[in-house]
């Protein structure tokens, strides 16, 4: 039976370009219990959040809005499995005013 470990991910200034949050698991299993977006700008913002394996992009969250001092929980209640190679990649449509936070059980 595997053990895990919690772990937490950030990212500070989202770009408008992405952000890896996750870099490519080397092996095991991630599963990812809370992905929040906070908008630290003055303005409201989109955002979107996706797992890429297999350099297809799956997308948990796409171009939803967050209100200025706002935030999104998006996985909230469930998991996220990431797998092997697969990666997780926060896009802000405003450079510097998002803040992505990951918390989650690493494989062992």
């Amino acid at each position: 039976m595997a053990t895990y470990s919690n772990n937490s991910y950030a990212v500070k200034n989202v770009s408008t370009s992405g952000s890896t949050v996750i870099s490519s698991i080397a092996s095991g299993t991630v599963a990812v219990s809370s992905l929040i977006l906070s908008n630290t700008g003055t303005s409201p913002i989109t955002v979107s959040a996706y797992i890429t394996r297999s350099s297809v992009n799956y997308y948990l969250v796409y171009q939803a809005t967050v209100p200025v001092g706002g935030s999104l929980e998006v996985i909230q209640g469930n998991r996220v499995v990431m797998k092997t190679s697969d990666s997780m990649t926060v896009v802000s449509s405003t450079a510097t005013s998002c803040d992505a936070w990951v918390s989650a059980l690493t494989a062992v």
